[in-house]
């Protein structure tokens, strides 16, 4: 087969080993991943609803649902689950990204108020790892990576929002640090189908891998009998 990019001459391809794989589920909270809080609450109000209509339809439409597809394999089956939320400690937002903080105050992102919860429809349970961060990606103000091989992972299937920003990131680090990454594609999301898109391509070509919900689940199955 003739190869598309350069980069196909080097990436080396992996499958996903359950019993050493962690499911990412990244900034799924009121703050910025619900329609009628945080963001969308504060666009609603201000009259530009429709500059988060793309965001907020595919998080509804296809990042909950796919999300929530493969939280029940991993729990059924027990495997890691870890959620990473974004917001700050500190009742100034100091401890914050000067990038971030902005965009927190104005949503109420902060430990200990309703936007930093976790959506409801994802609620984490009992158990389950929860790291919080105050950077874009998550490997520079969390201890994720102890959690991480604390817990033997060396797989990482990552979901969330948005897909540009944390979940790009968290996953370029985690790639540079040897884990073996995978984009769950259509369990993500970004402020445009562009971003989105744009995100997949670079990572796919040299980082990782980008799939759909239903092959990652029919490999772990395949790999482990669940």
């Amino acid at each position: 087969m003739k190869k598309s990019d350069y980069t196909d001459l080097f990436h080396t391809g992996f499958s996903l080993d359950p019993k050493r794989t962690g499911l990412l589920v990244i900034d799924m909270q009121y703050a910025t991943a619900c329609r009628q809080t945080g963001l969308g609450k504060l666009l609603t109000e201000s009259g530009q609803e429709e500059l988060g209509s793309y965001r907020f339809d595919r998080i509804e439409q296809w990042v909950i649902p796919n999300i929530s597809t493969l939280l029940s394999l991993f729990r059924t089956n027990r495997l890691k689950v870890i959620y990473v939320t974004i917001g700050s400690q500190l009742p100034d937002y100091s401890d914050l990204a000067p990038h971030l903080k902005s965009l927190a105050e104005a949503v109420g992102n902060r430990k200990g108020l309703p936007s930093h919860e976790i959506l409801r429809e994802l609620k984490p349970e009992q158990g389950e790892w929860i790291v919080n961060k105050t950077t874009m990606s998550a490997f520079n103000s969390s201890p994720i990576d102890s959690v991480l091989r604390s817990g033997g992972i060396e797989y990482l299937v990552f979901t969330g929002v948005s897909t540009n920003s944390c979940i790009e990131g968290t996953a370029r680090d985690a790639a540079d640090k040897g884990y073996r990454c995978v984009i769950a594609e259509d369990a993500c999301g970004a402020g445009s189908q562009k971003l989105h898109e744009a995100t997949l391509e670079n990572f796919g070509r040299l980082l990782g891998r980008v799939e759909k919900t239903e092959t990652i689940i029919r490999e772990l199955q395949e790999h482990s009998g669940l």
